[in-house]
């Protein structure tokens, strides 16, 4: 008798934003949930998902220290597990807000306070399930030049320091170039 492997579809964080999924203008940061600066990084997101309502989206992507956070990565887990039912905005707020209390038993109270259902939350925590999709974004940001936390780019272009002025210049640049786009049929 032959067993078929089932075949799990995983939501990458590469394909989860928050904001217009339509939009021109990415704002993505790679960053990690026990970092303070991330946490100021992401009132500061916030912000800009406010100000710019509709016309940027953004994406955040796991970059754990783990040699100075030792919880970060199994944080990024369970914000991946937590996407696989559409609460990773939620848990990834929830995760912010309780940056010093990341271990596993709080992970799996965050995820419930998120409204995650999934009976099978804790065991794909201990079994590092999604620490393949964490790995993934580790070695893309490293690839991209990443060395700390938070890094921001803009539509692929890294912004220099992570405060609000820079991320807004960053941003207005970007819609600037996305505007003098003309559409091939225009040019005809």
């Amino acid at each position: 008798m032959a067993f078929k492997k089932e075949v799990v579809e995983i939501i990458e964080p590469k394909d989860v934003f928050v904001g217009n999924a339509k939009a021109e203008v990415t704002l993505e940061e790679f960053g990690e949930y026990e970092s303070e600066a991330c946490a100021k990084a992401n009132e500061i997101v916030k912000k800009l998902l406010d100000e710019y309502d509709g016309k940027i989206r953004f994406n955040f992507r796991h970059f754990p220290l783990t040699n100075v956070h030792q919880r970060s990565l199994k944080a990024g887990e369970a914000a991946v597990a937590t996407a696989q039912e559409g609460k990773f905005w939620e848990m990834h707020n929830i995760l912010f807000a309780n940056r010093k209390n990341l271990g596993t038993t709080s992970l799996k109270l965050h995820s419930k306070e998120a409204g995650v259902n999934s009976k099978r939350f804790l065991d794909d925590l201990v079994n590092a399930t999604y620490g393949w999709q964490v790995q993934g974004d580790l070695r893309e940001g490293l690839n991209r030049g990443v060395k700390d936390v938070p890094t921001f780019f803009v539509n692929g272009e890294k912004i220099a320091r992570p405060t609000y002025d820079e991320l807004k210049k960053g941003i207005d640049a970007a819609l600037k170039k996305v505007k003098k786009k003309v559409p091939a049929k225009q040019r005809a």
